[in-house]
């Protein structure tokens, strides 16, 4: 009666004779021999409901006791157990309707829970993924930026470029820096005064190179030395060699006025060649640098 009434109002019914064979159809196994006695059947409901909320895949299964008067003891068992609700028989269709709906739509909602539980975890996973890989692009630009500009490291990091410190041959124009005079001045100055020195050139060079895109491949106390086409391939490198260079020269004219008036005899001398060189990374472990090597030009063009 009760299996035509809920196949009336549209759900898809199966019966069992007790707890334990209508697990083997909620888990889809070949029904068991089921055994005779009168004490079996209050005792399978037990069992069933008891399974059914310990088991981890059926716990959300919302259960609905319908009983008689006289079973009211194994009702509190079942509902202590963890069913959802209880009929008396015999039951109200429309009563039974409702208690069914209901339980039905408490299981959706905690489906959606679940559901949004489950999304929420998965989120926070992908977060702590995309804080770990921004972490990693974050260190890794910020060793890049030792030796490129800010533009051609986020390029490489982002995957735009090829690995700049494994080795290869390229053709490139390169521009040296030198202060004149230095090491003289170096013997006879105070290291404070020496210091100051290099602490006015640098960022003022510094500044020169990012605007023209250049890479700074070696610092070297009074000399730079700067070049293009890698690790990144540019338009015209050599013209922009020569820009950064006449940019320097000003830059720097307006510093060696000021060293003169100190009394620091310095001077600047730029040099500009291209050719192919092997770059790559020079070091050990723990300590790497960018480094290019080419033979040296015969008579590389300089500017003062």
């Amino acid at each position: 009666m009760l299996g035509r009434r809920l196949e009336r109002d549209g759900h898809r019914v199966q019966l069992a004779a007790g707890g334990r064979e209508a697990l083997d159809l909620i888990h889809g196994r070949p029904r068991r021999s089921r055994a005779a006695g009168r004490h079996d059947a209050r005792y399978e409901r037990l069992r069933g409901v008891a399974a059914t909320q310990g088991d981890c895949g059926l716990a959300d299964i919302p259960v609905l006791m319908i009983s008689a008067v006289d079973e009211v003891e194994s009702v509190v068992r079942c509902i202590e157990l963890g069913a959802e609700d209880y009929l008396p028989k015999p039951f109200d269709p429309v009563l039974l309707r409702a208690r069914i709906g209901a339980c039905l739509e408490k299981k959706r909602l905690r489906d959606r829970e679940a559901q949004h539980l489950r999304s929420l975890a998965e989120w926070s996973r992908t977060l702590e993924q995309r804080v770990a890989d921004q972490w990693r692009w974050s260190n890794g630009l910020a060793e890049l930026k030792r030796f490129f500009s800010p533009q051609l490291a986020e390029l490489i990091v982002a995957g735009g470029a090829d690995d700049p410190l494994k080795t290869h041959r390229r053709e490139v124009t390169v521009c040296f820096l030198d202060l004149c005079g230095f090491t003289a001045f170096a013997e006879t100055a105070e290291p404070e005064e020496v210091m100051g020195v290099l602490r006015s050139i640098t960022p003022e060079m510094g500044k020169v190179i990012l605007e023209h895109e250049g890479t700074l491949e070696r610092f070297n106390g009074d000399g730079m030395m700067i070049f293009f086409n890698d690790p990144v391939p540019v338009p015209n490198p050599g013209e922009r060699a020569v820009r950064m260079a006449l940019a320097m020269r000003e830059r720097v004219a307006t510093l060696i006025g000021k060293w003169r008036k100190l009394g620091y005899d310095l001077d600047r001398s730029i040099g500009i060649a291209q050719g192919y060189a092997t770059i790559g990374a020079i070091g050990f472990e723990g300590r790497w640098d960018y480094g290019a090597i080419a033979q040296s030009p015969t008579s590389p063009p300089s500017m003062r």
